[in-house]
C-alpha cells in the first residue's frame, strides 16, 4: 500500500475522522501483542517496526545476522513471506522460488543465510532450528504474539518517524506507541531526521538504547544520469540515498510497497529512460520482482551502525541462552 499523505500531518481532518476506528484497531493489536507466545528451540531475535510500511528492517536483519556470525552463531532468517503464495514452512531457494512464491524480502535474506518462510511462526522457528540454526532472526513480526522473542529491536526510519502518532487507519502506527515500547529492548534509528529524533528521545527517556545507523551504497554513483524507481515503504528514502551518493537523478517514479510490476509499467519506464538518456535504477528489493532479463541496475546498500560494539553487547546474551 502507499501511505496517505495525511498520516504525516498532525491534526489533519481525515485523521480526526478516522481516529475512533484507529483507537479500536490499535487497542485490539496492543492486547494481541501482550499474549504469551510459544518458545522456540533456540533464541529468537525480532526486527520489527512500530508502523505500517518500510523502515529498513531487511538491511538491519542482514547486518545483525552478520554480527551474530562474527560472535560465533549460526543464524537463520524467519519471514512470513509477505506477497508470496507459499504458506510454508519452506526453505527459500533462489534457484526455484521467485517473489510470487516467497515474497521479495526472503529472496534477499537467503543470499546471506538459510531463510524459512512460514505464516505459522512457531513452526517456522522449529524449521530454522532443525536446519542447524542456533539463533532465529525474524524479519518483522513484532506485533505477532505467536512466537516468544528473546530480544526485539524496533527499526525506525528517521525521516518518517511515527508520522502523526495515530494507529491505523488514522495514522501509520500498528498499535499505540506507549503499548509497543514494552515489547522492545532497543531502537535502531536509520538515517537522519527530526521525526526520528523525537522517537529516539522517547526511547532514551525510557532507558532503552538507541542504535544509530545509516544505509551506505556499496558502489560508486557520482555523475550517473538516472531514472530511479521503487516500490518500497518510503521510495523517497531511496531517491535521497542516490542523490547523496552523487547520482544525477533526472526523474523518479514511486510505486506502492511490494508493487508487482506489469509489462506496461516496465515499458513506460524504459521509454522514459530512453527519452532522458538515463539508466534505470531500482532497489534490490524491487529487482527480485522484475524479469531476470530486465536491464535496471540496482542500488546495493549496507546498513552501518555508528557504534557496532553497543549492538554486539546486546546480541551477545542470545548466544548464552
Amino acid at each position: 500500500m502507499r501511505s496517505p499523505r495525511f498520516w504525516s500531518v498532525p491534526g489533519h481532518p481525515a485523521a480526526r475522522l478516522l481516529a475512533p476506528v484507529g483507537h479500536a484497531y490499535g487497542t485490539l493489536t496492543a492486547a494481541r501483542m501482550d499474549r504469551a507466545g510459544a518458545r522456540a528451540p533456540c533464541p529468537v531475535l525480532c526486527l520489527g517496526n512500530f508502523t505500517l510500511g518500510g523502515a529498513g528492517k531487511t538491511p538491519t536483519a542482514l547486518e545483525l545476522a552478520r554480527m551474530l556470525r562474527e560472535l560465533g552463531a549460526s543464524p537463520a532468517f524467519l519471514s512470513r513471506g509477505y506477497g508470496g503464495r507459499l504458506a510454508g514452512p519452506v526453505r527459500v531457494d533462489a534457484g526455484r522460488h521467485g517473489a510470487a512464491e516467497v515474497g521479495d524480502e526472503p529472496l534477499l535474506l537467503a543470499r546471506l543465510a538459510p531463510t524459512i518462510v512460514s505464516r505459522d511462526r512457531p513452526a517456522g522457528a522449529r524449521a530454522c532450528a532443525a536446519g542447524g540454526a542456533d539463533v532465529v532472526v525474524m524479519d518483522d513480526g513484532l506485533q505477532n504474539p505467536s512466537l516468544a522473542k528473546d530480544l526485539s529491536f524496533a527499526v525506525v526510519d528517521a525521516g518518517a518517524g511515527i508520522g502523526n502518532g495515530l494507529p491505523f487507519p488514522a495514522g501509520p502506527l500498528r498499535a499505540p506507541l506507549a503499548r509497543q515500547w514494552r515489547h522492545v529492548a532497543g531502537l535502531v534509528l536509520v538515517g537522519e531526521g527530526a521525526p526520528g529524533e523525537a522517537v529516539a528521545a522517547e526511547a532514551a527517556g525510557r532507558g532503552l538504547p538507541v542504535h544509530r545507523a545509516r544505509l551506505v551504497p556499496e558502489d560508486a554513483w557520482a555523475g550517473r544520469r538516472i531514472l530511479a524507481f521503487a516500490g518500497i515503504g518510503r521510495p523517497d528514502k531511496f531517491f535521497e540515498t542516490l542523490r547523496a551518493a552523487g547520482a544525477d537523478v533526472l526523474a523518479t517514479r514511486a510505486f506502492p510497497d511490494h508493487h508487482p510490476y506489469s509489462g506496461a509499467d516496465l515499458a513506460h519506464l524504459a521509454a522514459q529512460a530512453r527519452r532522458l538518456e538515463a539508466d534505470l535504477v531500482t532497489t534490490e528489493k524491487d529487482a527480485v520482482r522484475l524479469p531476470k532479463s530486465h536491464p535496471a541496475r540496482t542500488l546495493a546498500v549496507r546498513l552501518v551502525f555508528d557504534d557496532a560494539g553497543a549492538v554486539g553487547a546486546q546480541l551477545a546474551p542470545l548466544l548464552r541462552r
